[in-house]
């Protein structure tokens, strides 16, 4: 395997008044395409600043990332918000579903503004709703599926541009036990296929990861 990110000395300075803030301090990280990492640490310790930096939603202070062979540590956020459309998919702890909508077409909707049809954009939603266990719910509207159903399609929006990597930000804190473990069958089915990076709180997320980094 090779490495999909590649962090060297990063560093992460706040300006707080005349008081500089130093979150993170010289970070050195690789992770290999494919592989399932939980990021974990307590409040405070620098979880939701890495994670801005892993998804490329900030730039450090200092150091050196380079995602999928790119070096991201000083782009312009004009090519940084490029990044994020083609190599990152985020799913949030929220579902940021639409309603009224099914759950295709929840699905569907960020290639309307990419110029795809309409044919291209059910082919590659259902594709990715399949993926995620949900083959048998795509007529269905938000109302009408569990939380963990939910969060799938929040998985498969996530998927739908085929990004190499999927960055969850405390995906599973909100759901129950067996809303979870549904939730982690999903994404059991994308082990090996996708760089997954779990930042969490959450010790029962660890269970289905190849490896734990603590911050």
């Amino acid at each position: 395997m090779s490495n999909v990110i590649s962090i060297r000395k990063i560093t992460r300075n706040f300006q707080l008044g005349n008081e500089v803030v130093k979150v993170l301090k010289g970070i050195d990280l690789e992770i290999e395409r494919g592989e399932y990492v939980a990021i974990m640490g307590p409040s405070g310790s620098g979880k939701s600043t890495l994670m801005n930096l892993l998804g490329c939603l900030d730039t450090p202070t200092g150091g050196q990332y380079v995602l999928n062979g790119k070096d991201v540590s000083q782009m312009t956020d004009d090519d940084l918000a490029e990044v994020r459309n083609k190599e990152i998919g985020f799913v949030f702890q929220t579902f940021n579903l639409l309603p009224r909508i099914t759950a295709l077409d929840n699905v569907a909707l960020p290639l309307i503004y990419a110029g795809a049809t309409k044919a291209e954009r059910k082919i590659r939603a259902e594709q990715v709703l399949t993926d995620v266990g949900l083959a048998d719910r795509m007529d269905h509207k938000p109302n009408q599926l569990s939380g963990g159903q939910r969060q799938r399609i929040g998985i498969a929006r996530a998927l739908y541009r085929d990004p190499p990597v999927l960055l969850m930000d405390e995906a599973t804190s909100a759901l129950d036990i067996d809303t979870e473990n549904a939730f982690h069958l999903a994404l059991a089915r994308l082990s090996g296929t996708k760089t997954i990076i779990l930042i969490t709180h959450d010790e029962e997320s660890l269970r289905t990861c190849d490896r734990v980094i603590l911050v």
